[in-house]
């Protein structure tokens, strides 16, 4: 069945296959775009790719740590907050690069043999080294599956750096408070040291008085060691002398001795004598007379030997010597009285013996010489206590000297020692200075590390985790969809669809009527005849492309609603634009119109476009719809001066191929003579 509209470029009549097939172009082209390109991580299962774990494990206080294989496995099982995932495959490189070049495998992760090495370089001791992996795609990738890999493998990355930063964080939180207390700690013993630096100090002060106080009583001390060395000197003198009187007395002594032995010896001769003659000779009268003074000499011996006993007690050290010396003289003195008046007595008894009996006499003198005997022996032992008391002299006199030495040696030394004690004052003072800046300084730093403990923060185990958790990943954007193309896709997608349906209506349809010269009808009237079939079809392509992307999107029934209008208003204004197009350039405005829709396909993915190009886009009617699409899917504004402008972009459609119409209805004969069927 054919229908009263112009074919372009023929005369062939349109059908309704035609109309069809000019209908559903749009709704073909947004339907395969949106079906192919909305929302495709929902699909990333359709992508593969290979994880090449080559790390090696690390060992970290006796514990086995193998992020390489924790990284494997959080790549394969995915995220909790992401729908879908890519399909992996665990491989190895060989495969992995055989896989790469066939296209089994859109891209491959390695993660290298030092990757659990470098992940952990945070540990004290170690060298801090960044972790990494490498992604590689095969040069002939689709343009977004890079992104997509490399999105998934950042993702990753991320989430298992946060996740050893929190570790790391966690143990920086707790070393605060380990660090807190242990700087209490140390603020406690500055305190303590503090106290015992005041105490030291207090005690330095007063030791310059203790010292100097010594240094006194050391002079002193050197004053009596010189009393006392002089002291001892007088001693010795004086010893040396007595040794010397004791050596001359025990001489005479030993003499007063021998002499007493020979009288003893005499008179018992005597007495024998006596006894043999029987009478008195004139000689024995004689040696009576000789006794009395020999006796008279030994009284008098006797008495200087009592006196030299009785001044032993000044000299000795042995009290009993002089005793005896005592005992032997007052002996001696009392004999030599005896032997004296036996003198006597034996002058007046030599005549009386001459009558007497001579035996009595005899025995008389024997008696006599054995007391002489006896005092002989008393002398000889006096004389040997007399060399003991010398000796002892001589040993007195040797110590004495002793002594002075070394009470000269004390009264150096205890001068030298004074002399010390006043420069050991001198530092006393000094270091009494200096204990008390000690003092102070110790409590300063008593009372800074007391702030510091105060200012450092302290965290419970769970207080540090949770804080590092933060800090690791402090910043969180929200409202961040994981779409790659975001809310502008479908209407973008759903803008290009309707372009190229309103390009496709005008490559099937007649622009200008070829019955303009010959027809009576005003040439708006011919314009809007063209225009009302291509206006029809542009509103149903928007109403079909509204429909497919319900299908695929599901929007809510009031956006859908908002949204399909825009496209409904949209693909009536692209008709009129594209029938103005291809009425004014003829064919070329149909190059002009794919140009149009390649610069909104370039100027609506991304918003890094040149200027030129982004200025250019806004003034082509393809932008107001575009803005009203995504006013009616998003909260952003602009509607309804979108609708305007669509509008507008109909009238100056409808307004070009009026005057275009208006043109051709005058000609020359020349152009009849020429007229050939109409092409555009």
């Amino acid at each position: 069945m054919t229908l009263p509209i112009e074919r372009s470029r023929t005369r062939r009549p349109v059908t309704w296959l035609t109309l069809i097939g000019v209908l559903l172009l749009p709704v073909v082209i947004g339907g395969i775009l949106v079906a192919a390109l909305y929302n495709p991580v929902e699909r990333l299962d359709a992508l593969t790719a290979a994880v090449v774990n080559e790390d090696e494990p690390v060992t970290i206080d006796g514990q086995m740590v193998p992020l390489g294989r924790q990284l494997t496995a959080g790549l394969v099982e995915g995220s909790d907050e992401l729908d879908s995932n890519l399909t992996w495959r665990i491989s190895n490189a060989e495969d992995a690069e055989e896989g790469l070049a066939d296209g089994t495998y859109a891209a491959v992760i390695t993660i290298p043999e030092n990757f659990s090495a470098a992940a952990t370089s945070t540990q004290p001791g170690e060298t801090p080294e960044r972790a990494t992996i490498e992604v590689t795609t095969p040069p002939d990738s689709l343009i977004v599956d890079d992104a997509i890999t490399a999105q998934v493998a950042t993702a990753a990355a991320g989430t298992m750096g946060a996740q050893l930063s929190t570790v790391y964080l966690e143990n920086v939180f707790l070393g605060f408070t380990t660090l807190g207390e242990q700087l209490g700690s140390a603020a406690d013993g500055a305190t303590q040291l503090a106290d015992g630096a005041t105490q030291a100090a207090d005690g330095a002060a007063e030791l310059p008085g203790g010292i100097t106080a010594l240094a006194d009583g050391t002079a002193q001390l050197s004053d009596g060691a010189t009393q006392l060395a002089g002291g001892a000197g007088q001693l010795a003198g004086g010893a040396s002398s007595l040794q010397s009187g004791l050596s001359t007395i025990a001489g005479k002594t030993r003499d007063a001795a021998g002499g007493a032995q020979q009288l003893a010896d005499g008179v018992t001769g005597g007495a024998t004598e006596l006894e043999q003659t029987g009478l008195v000779p004139d000689e024995l009268y004689a040696g009576a007379d000789m006794t009395a003074t020999l006796a008279g000499d030994t009284e008098a011996a006797a008495a200087k030997t009592l006196e030299l006993a009785n001044r032993c007690f000044a000299v000795s050290s042995d009290p009993q010597l002089c005793v005896d010396l005592v005992t032997q003289a007052t002996i001696t003195q009392k004999t030599a009285e005896g032997a004296e008046q036996a003198a006597q007595g034996t002058a007046g008894g030599l005549r009386a013996f001459d009558t007497g009996a001579t035996t009595e006499f005899a025995a008389q003198f024997r008696e006599i010489a054995a007391n002489v005997s006896t005092l002989s022996g008393g002398l000889s032992q006096l004389a040997g206590g007399i060399d003991q008391s010398a000796a002892g002299a001589g040993e007195l006199a040797s110590g004495a000297v002793g002594i002075q030495t070394g009470a000269n040696g004390l009264a150096a030394g205890a001068s030298q020692l004074a002399s010390g004690a006043d420069q050991a004052a001198d530092g006393a003072t000094s270091l009494a200075d200096g204990v008390a800046q000690l003092a102070d300084g110790t409590g300063e730093l008593a009372s800074g590390l007391a702030t510091a403990s105060d200012s450092i923060p302290t965290y419970s185990d769970a207080e540090a985790t949770d804080l590092a958790s933060v800090v690791a990943d402090p910043v969180e954007a929200e409202g961040v969809g994981t779409s790659l193309f975001g809310a502008s896709a479908v209407p973008l997608l759903a803008t290009l669809a309707l372009w190229f349906g309103g390009l496709g209506t005008f490559i099937a349809l007649q622009a200008v009527s070829r019955r303009a010269l010959t027809s009576r009808a005003p040439s708006a009237l011919l314009a809007l005849r063209s225009f009302a079939p291509a206006a029809g079809i542009g509103a149903l392509q928007g109403f079909l492309v509204g429909g497919v992307v319900q299908l695929a999107a599901s929007y809510s029934w009031a956006e859908w609603t908002v949204f399909t209008l825009v496209c409904v208003v949209a693909g009536i204004a692209f008709a009129a634009v594209n029938q103005g197009l291809v009425a004014v350039f003829g064919g070329a405005g149909r190059w002009v119109s794919a140009l149009v829709g390649t610069l909104a396909i370039a100027t609506g993915v991304v918003s890094t476009v040149p200027g030129v190009l982004a200025g250019v886009a806004a003034l082509m009617p393809t932008t107001p719809a575009y803005q009203g699409m995504v006013a009616a899917l998003t909260s952003a504004s602009g509607l309804g001066a979108a609708i305007v402008g669509l509008v507008v972009w109909t009238l100056l459609g409808l307004g070009a191929t009026i005057l275009v119409v208006a043109r051709r209805r005058s000609t020359s004969a020349q152009d009849l003579l020429k007229a050939v069927p109409a092409a555009a």
